[in-house]
């Protein structure tokens, strides 16, 4: 048998740098994916989430018309609404963006 670098087969060597070429361009998405933000609201708008790829909160706005101290309950669910709605479409982002450059095949819960 025809032996490559280091000893190994041609076609493992040519299946080596497709495999940290994939690394680099996944460690690529995933940092551009880090920076993005995503705007998601509830309640018509009174409660906004601003959240990146990374999952992390990056504002919280609240319209002062929401704020109704004798219904603090309304505003809770709303709060929480919007940030399940927003990690929601993070998560989304993130496999959607992946999927174009993981191999077809390739287990999609990795990210």
């Amino acid at each position: 048998m025809r032996k490559g670098f280091g000893g190994m087969p041609p076609n493992m060597n040519q299946l080596m740098k497709q495999a940290q070429k994939m690394q680099e361009k996944i460690a690529e998405t995933q940092a551009q994916l880090d920076e993005k933000e995503l705007e998601v609201s509830a309640g018509g708008g009174v409660v906004k989430v601003t959240i990146t790829g990374k999952k992390e909160i990056k504002e919280l706005t609240i319209d002062p018309a929401a704020v109704d101290p004798d219904d603090v309950e309304m505003l809770q669910d709303l709060l929480i609404s919007a940030i399940n709605e927003a990690v929601r479409q993070a998560d989304e982002m993130v496999s959607k963006e992946m999927s174009k450059v993981m191999p077809a095949g390739m287990p999609g819960g990795l990210f």
